[in-house]
C-alpha cells in the first residue's frame, strides 16, 4: 500500500472528502479540474485546505505559493493544528442544517475558509512574521467579508455561519465550540489602549448581527440573542436579549453553540 493510500486508510475525515470529491467530479464534469486540483490532487486534508484558502487570497501582492508554505510553516509549528481544521469542518457538518457533506466548508463555505485562514495567520502573528499576518487578514476581509485580527486566539470547533460582517477585534479571545453567525462584531468601545474585546467563552451562540462591544466575558454556554448590543459582563448559561442587552431566561439547553436553537420563546426566567 502506498503511503497515500496509507494516509487516507486512517484518516476518516480525508477518505470521506476523496469519495465526496470523486461523486462530484464524476457529476459535474465542468468542476472535475477544480476538484481534482483542489482535493484529488493533493496528499493530504491539510493540503487540500491550503490549496483552497490559497487560492481563494491571493492577489498580485500575495501569491498562492506563499499562503500554501505559511500553511505549511504553521503546521509544522503546531501539528495540533491539523486535528483543529478536522474539528472546525465536523463542527460545520454538525451546526449547519444546509451543510449535507463534509466536503462542502472546504470548496464553498467562507466561513471555515475565513477560519481555516485566521489560524494560519494567527500562528503567523505568534512567531513574529506580523506583516505577513496582517496582509493575510486584509485579504479575507476583502475576499471573504470576515475581519478577524490575526492576534485572536481561538480554540477549536469554532462555526462562522454565513459569515459576512463578521469582525473580531485584536484583544478578543474565543474558547471551544462557540458559534457566530453573520454580521457578529467582538469590538471595543473607542480608543482605549490594552485589553479591550470580548472574551467568549466555550459553548457560546452569538446571534445574527450581535455587536459586543468591551473587555468583559460572554460566560460558557449562553446565547446572545440576534441584534443585542451587550455591554457587559454575561454569566454562564444564560440569554441575553435587546439593546443594551439583559438576561431574559436560561440558556435554553446545555450547548446552545451546538443546537444553534435562536429561538426565545418561552424561556425559563432566571
Amino acid at each position: 500500500m502506498s503511503e497515500a493510500a496509507v494516509v487516507v486508510a486512517h484518516d476518516p475525515v480525508w477518505r470521506r472528502v476523496r469519495t465526496e470529491a470523486e461523486a462530484i467530479a464524476k457529476r459535474e464534469p465542468a468542476l472535475a479540474g477544480f476538484v481534482y486540483a483542489t482535493v484529488l490532487d493533493q496528499t493530504s486534508l491539510e493540503e487540500t485546505i491550503a490549496e483552497r484558502v490559497a487560492n481563494r487570497l491571493q492577489d498580485p501582492q500575495l501569491h498562492a505559493t506563499h499562503i500554501r508554505n505559511a500553511f505549511h510553516d504553521a503546521l509544522d509549528d503546531d501539528p495540533t493544528l491539523a486535528d483543529v481544521f478536522r474539528a472546525d469542518i465536523l463542527a460545520v457538518f454538525d451546526r449547519d442544517a444546509a451543510c449535507e457533506r463534509i466536503i462542502e466548508p472546504i470548496l464553498y463555505f467562507k466561513g471555515f475558509q475565513s477560519l481555516a485562514a485566521h489560524r494560519v495567520a494567527h500562528s503567523l502573528w505568534t512567531r513574529g512574521h506580523r506583516d505577513f499576518a496582517l496582509l493575510m487578514q486584509s485579504r479575507a476581509s476583502a475576499e471573504l467579508q470576515v475581519d478577524i485580527h490575526p492576534a485572536v486566539p481561538m480554540g477549536r470547533g469554532i462555526f462562522i455561519d454565513h459569515a459576512t460582517g463578521v469582525v473580531i477585534g485584536a484583544t478578543a479571545r474565543l474558547g471551544n465550540d462557540v458559534s457566530l453567525l453573520q454580521g457578529v462584531t467582538l469590538g471595543g468601545t473607542g480608543k482605549e489602549k490594552g485589553d479591550r474585546h470580548p472574551k467568549i467563552a466555550s459553548g457560546v451562540l452569538v446571534g445574527a448581527g450581535a455587536k459586543i462591544l468591551g473587555n468583559f466575558e460572554i460566560g460558557a454556554c449562553s446565547r446572545v440573542a440576534a441584534g443585542s448590543v451587550v455591554l457587559s459582563a454575561v454569566p454562564p448559561n444564560v440569554t441575553v436579549a435587546g439593546v443594551p442587552a439583559k438576561i431574559v431566561g436560561s440558556a435554553g439547553c446545555r450547548e446552545p453553540s451546538r443546537s444553534m436553537d435562536q429561538i426565545l420563546a418561552d424561556l425559563a426566567e432566571v
